[in-house]
């Protein structure tokens, strides 16, 4: 039987939680929100978390109604976007897209802080991938038939849609994608909206540990390990994030900025790649950067880079440990490990 803490054990309990204290990394740190899990809090209480951590922004990957109740007058920055299998749809029907912006943003645009819009997510290359363009297009017209102003309307990649990425110079889109990706960046460009992008160094770490090496993966090299040209990249996370800017500017993007859609490190299942100390060094690296060091990457140092922390709470019915353990938050909303602001 399970018991709640009492009396100072309680007030130290909550106090654990209150100092779990989240610095910007860039204008914007957000945590990314899941629901495979069948024992996760409450929306009102999940809310409450995120203001507690000082966490700026949410991201869902479909708009759950309770969640956007939820969110009222949170001041919290919100991210969501249609399911995938839903973006065929608001490509060829504009009455599609009209329907999902009359559904999901007017009710709670007054007191929602809705600023992106993502269809697709990881959908280059693919199937979907030749809808995301119009279905772009079809939910801008649809804001702006309602009057609708303020939101980015954009689309997530991940590393998969670069033909290279080392060094970072040398990413490009794939060639089946280059005239997809000209296209968004086009529409992007117009509507002042980032490209977002899922960067996971610990992929590249875990798969390729001897030519990878774990303080450059999580932040924990003094010095440069990868030298571009004039561009020195001391972590992989920026070298990553420059292998998209470098991937614009050769489709004439250039003022596209790249926002992250997902960042994280899971602590159990695969180890010694998995571990609480390195998703710990990972996520501080990310974290710690406030203020007027905010995180900037050697391509772009004039652009503070916007994070989404992969993920809030572990979630048990997602496939295989190392997918269940990226969360930092259990679901009784103990923290999987501290992450603060050094004073």
């Amino acid at each position: 039987m399970d018991s709640k803490p009492t009396g100072l054990v309680a007030v130290i309990s909550m106090l654990f939680l209150f100092i779990q204290i989240i610095c910007p990394a860039g204008d914007i740190t957000g945590v990314c929100y899941g629901r495979y899990g069948n024992n996760l809090p409450s929306p009102a209480d999940t809310i409450a978390l995120y203001k507690r951590n000082n966490i700026d922004a949410i991201r869902m990957y479909e708009p759950f109604a309770d969640m956007l109740e939820a969110l009222r007058g949170s001041g919290l920055s919100v991210a969501f976007g249609p399911r995938n299998e839903a973006i065929q749809s608001l490509a060829q029907d504009p009455a599609a897209a009209t329907n999902f912006v009359a559904t999901w943003i007017l009710p709670y645009k007054n007191d929602v802080a809705i600023k992106w819009i993502t269809i697709g997510n990881e959908v280059f290359p693919g199937d979907i991938a030749p809808f995301v363009v119009a279905a772009i297009r079809n939910v801008n017209t649809a804001l702006t038939n309602y009057g609708v102003s303020g939101i980015a309307v954009t689309t997530v990649v991940a590393m998969g849609a670069l033909e290279n990425s080392y060094p970072p110079s040398a990413a490009s889109f794939l060639p089946d994608l280059t005239e997809i990706m000209t296209e968004i960046s086009s529409i992007l460009s117009q509507t002042n909206s980032p490209l977002m992008a899922n960067i996971y160094p610990y992929f590249a770490y875990a798969s390729d540990p001897k030519d990878i090496s774990l303080d450059y993966a999580v932040f924990k090299s003094n010095t440069p390990v990868v030298i571009d040209g004039d561009l020195k990249y001391s972590n992989m996370f920026v070298a990553m994030v420059d292998g998209f800017n470098a991937a614009l500017e050769k489709i004439n993007a250039r003022n596209v900025v790249v926002t992250v859609a997902e960042s994280g490190w899971p602590t159990e299942g695969n180890p010694p790649y998995t571990s609480v100390d390195n998703a710990r060094a990972y996520n501080l690296g990310l974290l710690t950067c406030g203020g007027a060091t905010r995180m900037r990457t050697p391509r772009r140092p004039e652009t503070a880079v916007d994070v989404f922390l992969f993920e809030m709470f572990r979630e048990n019915q997602k496939q295989g440990p190392v997918e269940q353990s990226f969360g930092m938050f259990s679901p009784d909303m103990t923290p999987v490990y501290t992450l603060f602001c050094p004073a």
